[in-house]
C-alpha cells in the first residue's frame, strides 16, 4: 500500500482540497494500512493524470506507423509528461492503412480509444489532411475499421455538409460519439448534424467556419446545442488567450475539453517530420505543411494545460478539469480521485512543473518523491 499524504488534492468536486490519498495494488481505496510506504505531498498540487483523446503522434513517432516500437515511444514519452491515459487520432488514409493501425492498436492493447479523424471529411476544409484519400462517409466502412480494432474507436469524425454525412451521423452515433470537423458546414447544417445525433465538435475554430454576425456557423451552432462538447487546443499558435477565455464563458468549463493534437515532432528538435504521409517543418512551437499550413501541434497535453494557466489566465482548476475530467468522460471513462479508480495521478509543484506521475503500479520520476 501507498499513502500520498497531505497534498492539494483535485477531488471528484473538481476543487483542490488538502487531504490524502490511499493506494493499494494501483487503485485507489479507502481502506488504509499501518504499514503502508508513505509519499510526502506537502505544497504539491495532485490531479488525475491527464487524458488526451486528440493527438497524432509525439517523440519522433506517429500512432499511423502502427508498430510496437512507436506505440511504446509515444506511451513512455506521454506518461513521462503526466497523460497517463490515450486516445491518439489516426490521419486522412485509405480503409487498407487503416484496417492496419486498428489492428495494431488493438494488439498494443494499452490505448483508451482511437479517435477517427478522417477519411469523411471536407476537402475545403481539409487542415492538414490528405486530400487524395477523402471519401464519402460510410458506415459499413467505419463498422469494419471498427471491428478491425476490436471495439477500440470512441469519436469518429465527420463533415455533415458533405454527400452521405446525416445518414452517417443518425447510424454511427448509436454506437460511438461522432464529432464535426473540418467542415465548411452553416449553422442550419451543424443544427441538424447535432440534432441527428453529433455530440462533440473537433478542435473548434480550427478547419471550420468561424463567427460571423450575419453568418454564425457550426461554432454558435454547438453553443446553442445542448450536450455538445467542443475540443480546444491551448498551446497558444491555435486559439488566442482571448478566444479560449470566451470559449470558456460560452460553453462553461462542462463542455470544453483540452487536447493536444500533437504530432511526431512533439519532443523533438526543429527540423523536417511528418503527418499523415506529408512533410512537415517544426520551428520552435510551430508545426506547418510546406505551404503554411499549421500541422497540428508540437506541443504535449500538459504543456497545452500550464499555457493554459500561466499565458491565458486560466484558473488551475478550471485547466485541470478540461484537460483531465472532461476528456475521460468523452470517451466513457472517470478520470476523478476516489476510490475504485485506477491511480492515474501527476503531483505539480506550485510553478506546475511535474514532480512525479503514478500509473496504476507505476511510478515514474521516483528519485524526486519524497518519502517519509
Amino acid at each position: 500500500m501507498i499513502i500520498i499524504k497531505d497534498g492539494n488534492v483535485f477531488c471528484k468536486d473538481n476543487h483542490f482540497h488538502k487531504g490524502s490519498i490511499a493506494i493499494s495494488e494501483g487503485i485507489i481505496t479507502d481502506t488504509v494500512y499501518s504499514d503502508a510506504q508513505i509519499i510526502d505531498a506537502e505544497g504539491l498540487y495532485v490531479i488525475p493524470g491527464l487524458t488526451d483523446i486528440h493527438f497524432h503522434g509525439c517523440a519522433g513517432h506517429d500512432f499511423c506507423e502502427a508498430t510496437t516500437e512507436a506505440f511504446r515511444a509515444i506511451t513512455e514519452y506521454e506518461a513521462q509528461n503526466g497523460i497517463t491515459t490515450l486516445c491518439p487520432a489516426t490521419m486522412t488514409l485509405p480503409e487498407n492503412e487503416l484496417m492496419r493501425i486498428m489492428r495494431a492498436a488493438r494488439d498494443f492493447g494499452k490505448f483508451a480509444g482511437i479517435d477517427l479523424e478522417g477519411p469523411f471529411i471536407s476537402k475545403n476544409k481539409k487542415g492538414a489532411q490528405n486530400p487524395d484519400y477523402i471519401v464519402r462517409p460510410s458506415t459499413g466502412m467505419f463498422r469494419r475499421l471498427q471491428a478491425e480494432s476490436g471495439g477500440l474507436i470512441k469519436i469518429a469524425v465527420v463533415a455533415p455538409e458533405v454527400d452521405g454525412a446525416m445518414e452517417f451521423i443518425g447510424e454511427a452515433s448509436k454506437e460511438v460519439t461522432v464529432s464535426l470537423a473540418h467542415s465548411a458546414c452553416d449553422y442550419d447544417t451543424a443544427l441538424e448534424a447535432f440534432r441527428r445525433g453529433i455530440t462533440h465538435v473537433t478542435h473548434l475554430y480550427n478547419a471550420m467556419n468561424g463567427i460571423n454576425h450575419r453568418a454564425p456557423g457550426p461554432i454558435v451552432a454547438a453553443v446553442e446545442s445542448e450536450g455538445v462538447d467542443v475540443e480546444i487546443i491551448c498551446d497558444g499558435v491555435h486559439v488566442h488567450p482571448a478566444v479560449v477565455r470566451n470559449t470558456l464563458r460560452m460553453f462553461g468549463d462542462d463542455r470544453v475539453i483540452f487536447i493536444s493534437d500533437s504530432m511526431e515532432a512533439t519532443g523533438r528538435p526543429d527540423g523536417e517530420y511528418s503527418l499523415g504521409g506529408q512533410k512537415v517543418i517544426k520551428h520552435g512551437n510551430r508545426a506547418e505543411l510546406e505551404d503554411g499550413t499549421i500541422a497540428g501541434s508540437v506541443t504535449n497535453l500538459m504543456d497545452c494545460m500550464r499555457t493554459a494557466v500561466r499565458d491565458m489566465n486560466i484558473p488551475l482548476e478550471t485547466a485541470v478539469k478540461c484537460a483531465a475530467i472532461n476528456p475521460a468522460r468523452a470517451i466513457g471513462l472517470d478520470a476523478a480521485i476516489k476510490p475504485g479508480n485506477s491511480a492515474k495521478l501527476a503531483a505539480l509543484d506550485k510553478n506546475l512543473n511535474l514532480v512525479w506521475v503514478m500509473n496504476g503500479t507505476d511510478i515514474i520520476h521516483t528519485e524526486k518523491i519524497p518519502l517519509l
